[in-house]
C-alpha cells in the first residue's frame, strides 16, 4: 500500500477496484486503486467538492460537541429510559451497556444485548431516549423495515426530530 499526503487530502493507493473518499477526525482520505493517474483523482475529487466540504463540517462540529452529563449521570439517564421503556413496550433486553463506540450510536446483538455509545452524552435526553427505543425496536425487528420504523414511531411520534439531531 502506497500513501502520500497532498495539501487537501491524504492518498492512499492499494489494490482496489473502485476510489472511495473518507472524513475522519477532519481529513480527507482518498483511497485509491494503484492504476488510477492523478488527474483521474484529482477529476473525482473536483467533482465530489461540495460533498467533500459539507462532510467536513459535519465532522469539525461533531468534534467540537460538548458533553452535558458526568459518566454517572448519564448511566442513570440510560438505565431509567430503558426501565421505562421497557414497561412501555414490552421488549427486554438481556443486557443493556454503555460503552465508547466508533461505529454507532447503539447496536443491538442478535443475542439480545445493547450497547448505547458513551458520546450520546453530548446529546439532551430526548435524543438518548430515541437512541434507546431504536434499539429496543430492534428485539423485534433486526433491520430497518416499515414495520421496524412504524413500532419506533408508535412509542415516539417525533422520533424524526431526535434522530435529525444525531445527524448535525
Amino acid at each position: 500500500m502506497q500513501e502520500s499526503t497532498k495539501n487537501s487530502y491524504r492518498l492512499i493507493r492499494s489494490d482496489i477496484k473502485n476510489l472511495y473518499i473518507q472524513i475522519k477526525n477532519g481529513e480527507v482520505i482518498i483511497k485509491a486503486p494503484k492504476n488510477f493517474t492523478m488527474d483521474e483523482i484529482n477529476e473525482i475529487v473536483r467533482k465530489k467538492k461540495k460533498w467533500i466540504e459539507k462532510n467536513l463540517e459535519k465532522s469539525v462540529s461533531k468534534k467540537e460537541l460538548e458533553p452535558k452529563y458526568e459518566l454517572e449521570e448519564f448511566v442513570k439517564i440510560v438505565q431509567t429510559n430503558v426501565k421505562e421503556l421497557i414497561n412501555i413496550t414490552g421488549l427486554k433486553p438481556n443486557r443493556v451497556r454503555v460503552r465508547e463506540v466508533k461505529y454507532a450510536w447503539g447496536s443491538c446483538s442478535s443475542g439480545k444485548n445493547i450497547t448505547i455509545n458513551k458520546k450520546l452524552m453530548a446529546y439532551n435526553e430526548n435524543v438518548i431516549r430515541y437512541v434507546i427505543l431504536h434499539e429496543l425496536c430492534h428485539l423485534k425487528y433486526m433491520n430497518h423495515s416499515k414495520k421496524f420504523w412504524n413500532l419506533v414511531e408508535t412509542y415516539m411520534p417525533d422520533y424524526k426530530e431526535a434522530k435529525k439531531e444525531l445527524k448535525k
